[in-house]
């Protein structure tokens, strides 16, 4: 089987191209897992978001999240991306992982 695209939502692209090149290096290993149907090494499921959103989980002494979501056949979708500043996911993380998730079902819509 192929491996899956992945569909940028917002700003979810510039934002991983903005981390430190360890952390981008950790975060295409992982998202290169998921186009493959694997899962990656450290994620959590998030409800909260929207059906199907998970959290891969980067540990570098910092904190960084990205929200994706892998359950389509077409694609994987990475909503959003951050360097996460304290234990409890933030509210303005939250919801825009939220928004963009709006955005994401509306964009498959109109495939």
């Amino acid at each position: 089987m192929p491996d899956k695209p992945i569909y940028w939502i917002g700003s979810s692209k510039d934002d991983i191209c903005s981390f430190p090149e360890d952390v981008r290096k950790k975060a295409g290993f992982q998202l290169r897992a998921i186009q493959r149907g694997e899962q990656p090494n450290d994620f959590k499921s998030m409800p909260t978001i929207g059906k199907g959103v998970k959290e891969i989980r980067i540990w570098t002494g910092e904190t960084y999240r990205i929200f994706y979501v892998a359950k389509f056949l077409e694609a994987v979708y990475v909503l959003h991306a951050f360097n996460k500043k304290s234990q409890k996911t933030s509210r303005q993380d939250i919801d825009l992982g939220k928004q963009r998730y709006q955005q994401m079902m509306k964009f498959r819509e109109n495939l």
